[in-house]
């Protein structure tokens, strides 16, 4: 008898293809939809894969489409989503720790001195440990806040805090409002927790479990720690600069605010791009110039092996370095006084061509299918492609084919670099020849 075993970047696509499969049905049954019928197949596919894929485009509004059934089955699959993701990457970070030298580590998911500390149940038992403790603290957070600050029953404050917690950890941006958080611009009490809780989600598992262990001792960091924590500290503060500038004198998103909650608008709309996908003002609205710019930070996304999306934190790091070395003329690439395998070089180019490549084919298929503008066509598949959700509003007018489209963006972005990334890895093979060497001519 012959025994089929799947490779495990395939259990991971396997995985989560029957979890949006799953959901799918769930929401086809006629308890899920709010009125008469059932959702169409498209509907409730493009749902679902979101929901998996920790995204948040809608084509339908989720507060007054789905019932609390089709709502509670959207929460199961975030979780689902969210909490899964983290545990393949961590999984398979500790096949690649036992299997090849430190050098052939993924490129960016885990690396080998950060998970090779831990057993797999160690592993598996921190990941639900920390995301139940984040998501429990924003909870009680969001429930006191919803409860007495706003007058809802204790039930309903229950479910709303529940409900965006686990949205928020995970980086999913599904919200029970029509027009998303836009109603709690100016509560920092809101918009800070829940910011807080998409940064750390966003993060990684690996530099969550390092910083928990070792965060009086930066000096025991790892290359990959570094790099996430910088990162996302720059991109935040840029991204907050520049949204807020851009949008300071704009009186259909913060010209019409206050000047601190401008601030705490453009903070929060900047973490938001980090893969979240919530909105405190309308994106539809925006300048053009301030889309280009989210475009871009959606693009790169949060930390690898965690719940954000986008070509990670790491990758631009990486390449940003590269670039760096290449114009000094210098032979090695150093970073924090360590010297960055070579390996690692090609797979961070690999991973952001073949992300350029299909940002550029779905937004061209979304003007070929809809007759969109580009920088609508554009946003809308990026935003798919990193599973940000957030969107310029054209998401539900958008045709079947188009939202399709959507759906395998969507998918490709959430499982596409970790499994190429691994893939890569896993295939390194030693070469015991070599080709003369010729350099043709660059630039």
């Amino acid at each position: 008898m012959v025994r089929f075993r799947l490779h495990p970047t395939q259990a991971v696509v396997v995985g989560f293809a029957a979890a949006i499969l799953a959901g799918t049905l769930l929401l086809l049954t006629p308890m899920a939809k709010a009125g008469p019928g059932s959702a169409t197949f498209v509907e409730a596919l493009f749902t679902a894969t979101s929901a998996v894929c920790v995204t948040g485009l809608v084509v339908v509004d989720t507060p007054t489409y789905w019932t609390p059934f089709g709502q509670a089955v959207i929460l199961v699959l975030i979780q689902l989503g969210g909490l899964g993701i983290m545990i393949f990457a961590s999984l398979i970070g500790l096949v690649l720790a036992r299997r090849l030298s430190v050098r052939s580590r993924l490129y960016a998911a885990t690396e080998a001195k950060v998970l090779g500390q831990d057993d797999v149940r160690g592993v598996l038992r921190g990941i639900v440990g920390i995301s139940f403790a984040i998501e429990g603290v924003l909870f009680v957070i969001l429930l006191l806040r919803f409860w007495l600050g706003y007058d809802y029953s204790f039930g309903q404050a229950v479910w709303h805090g529940i409900f965006h917690a686990v949205s928020s950890f995970n980086n999913a941006g599904f919200a029970l409002y029509t027009d998303s958080l836009m109603g709690f611009v100016g509560d920092p009490f809101v918009c800070l927790p829940i910011a807080a809780a998409i940064i750390l989600g966003g993060l990684g598992f690996p530099v969550i479990m390092q910083l928990r262990r070792e965060f009086r001792r930066p000096l025991h960091w790892t290359m990959n720690t570094k790099l996430v924590l910088w990162g996302t500290a720059v991109l935040l503060v840029a991204g907050t600069g520049f949204i807020t500038l851009v949008e300071w004198n704009n009186p259909q998103t913060l010209g019409a605010l206050d000047p601190g909650t401008r601030v705490l608008a453009g903070f929060f709309q900047s973490v938001q791009t980090r893969t979240a996908g919530f909105n405190s003002v309308d994106i539809a609205a925006l300048h053009d110039e301030t889309w280009l710019g989210m475009d871009i930070l959606m693009f790169i996304g949060g930390g690898p092996a965690g719940t954000a999306g986008g070509i990670k934190v790491t990758t631009f790091a990486v390449l940003f370095f590269i670039m760096v070395t290449e114009l000094r003329g210098e032979g090695a690439v150093n970073i924090f006084g360590k010297r960055l395998s070579r390996a690692v070089h090609r797979q961070a180019i690999t991973v952001v061509l073949i992300a350029v490549a299909a940002v550029i084919a779905g937004t061209g298929a979304i003007m070929l299918l809809t007759g969109e503008n580009l920088d609508r066509s554009l946003f809308e598949t990026v935003s798919a492609f990193a599973t940000v959700g957030l969107s310029t509003g054209i998401t539900a007018s958008l045709s079947d084919p188009a939202q399709i489209v959507l759906v395998v963006m969507m998918f490709l972005g959430r499982l596409g670099p970790l499994t190429l990334g691994s893939a890569i890895a896993l295939r390194e093979r030693r070469i015991l020849y070599e080709f003369p060497k010729e350099r043709p001519a660059i630039g």
